[in-house]
């Protein structure tokens, strides 16, 4: 059984294997900007990004690329990416990594770090909106519970006029190590610190209002910019209206999934609109003027005599905005279906027996019908 090939950091980012800084940091935007989740709308795109984000944090570090350029993504373990980190941040942990491998050589460890509070929960609202409001762009207010910042302690956890302390028992790194011998030398066992949890301070005196915890359960009202152009599924990212972090930690992010109600008479593909137009036979020789309805309201087209089924009539720029093309708008394409009577009237048919008989044209002879027709056509 044969398995598709791994690809390296370097395909996935498009760069040779000397590309320095500056390219790295060129091919990552570059492609974050073609494949980030809150722009792509490809299926794969969260998956793609993550792969994205993880080759770019190994290959922008020099120690990790190091480690990687020798030995592959084993060397890495599972610290090798991180796809869920956000732009900027490093790997919790890589750093614990390289104190001990530096420690067992016997050189110097990457220095004191303390603990990183934790960041608050990502949040996801549904709002459903018309049609119209999809097309043309709108504000909406939206309101939701969630757990924000503490206004009595200012999120600290600590009650007023007292502040967080430093951790005793890890001197505020938020780890505590473990040093051993073996045959191959030192090594150094790293855990977080079970005091502090890893923050590397502890709270005295708790605030009465969150208890300790930095945040509390509030409504929240919140205005949302819906940008002119969205589709049904597309997700809008706030960041940092997300939950609080607890004692202090970062907020999350609030994802607003956006649902369309569909127009009753429009279909979108895209930033096309589609309207299926029916007409008789008679406009559809003769020609007409109808009126059709747009995201603005109805308008007025002609149909000119002789338009056939099928035909199809492009109203430029009256479809749906581009998102990434401020000032574009695409096309309402009015696509024409000429109905045919199923029943006529005797007068209704002898005019149409006069237009075969003009046209040179064979039509089957009218039956006599039963007595209901008979009747039907002596009242018309």
């Amino acid at each position: 059984m044969t398995t598709e090939r791994e690809r390296s950091y370097y395909e996935i980012l498009g760069v040779d294997r000397n590309a320095d800084d500056a390219a790295l940091k060129r091919a990552f935007r570059k492609l974050a900007q073609q494949w980030h989740p809150d722009v792509s709308s490809e299926p794969a795109a969260v998956e793609r990004f993550k792969e994205i984000n993880e080759a770019y944090q190994v290959l922008s570090d020099p120690k990790r690329r190091q480690i990687y350029d020798m030995v592959g993504r084993a060397g890495l373990g599972d610290m090798g990416g991180s796809a869920g980190a956000p732009f900027g941040e490093g790997f919790a942990g890589f750093g614990d990594l390289f104190d001990a491998f530096f420690a067992g050589m016997g050189g110097a460890g990457a220095g004191a770090r303390r603990g990183r509070r934790p960041a608050g929960s990502d949040l996801r609202y549904d709002l459903r909106i018309d049609f119209a409001d999809a097309v043309r762009g709108t504000d909406k207010e939206i309101d939701f519970d969630l757990l924000d910042r503490c206004e009595t302690c200012g999120g600290t956890g600590a009650s007023p006029g007292s502040v967080p302390s430093t951790c005793s028992a890890c001197g505020g790194r938020g780890e505590i190590r473990a040093v051993r011998q073996t045959m191959l030398g030192q090594m150094v066992n790293v855990t977080t610190c079970s005091r502090c949890s890893g923050e590397g301070r502890v709270i005295d005196s708790p605030c009465s209002a969150c208890h300790g915890e930095g945040r509390v359960r509030r409504h929240k009202k919140l205005r949302v910019t819906i940008p002119a152009g969205i589709d049904e599924g597309h997700q809008i990212r706030l960041s940092s209206e997300g939950e609080a972090g607890p004692r202090g930690g970062p907020p999350g992010s609030l994802y607003v999934a956006v649902h369309v109600t569909p127009h009753p008479s429009l279909r979108r593909e895209g930033t096309e609109l589609f309207h299926e137009l029916e007409i008789s036979i008679t406009q559809a020789a003769l020609g007409t003027r109808v009126r059709i309805p747009t995201v603005e309201g109805e308008d007025e087209i002609e149909l000119r005599s002789g338009t056939q089924p099928g035909a199809e009539i492009r109203l430029r720029g009256k479809g749906v905005p581009h998102l990434r093309r401020p000032g574009s708008r695409g096309d309402l394409h009015v696509v024409v279906h000429v109905a045919v009577p199923a029943k006529l009237s005797r007068k209704q048919r002898e005019l149409l027996e006069q237009l075969a008989a003009e046209s040179g044209e064979q039509v089957l002879p009218a039956s006599g019908g039963g007595i209901i027709d008979r009747v039907r056509d002596a009242l018309g």
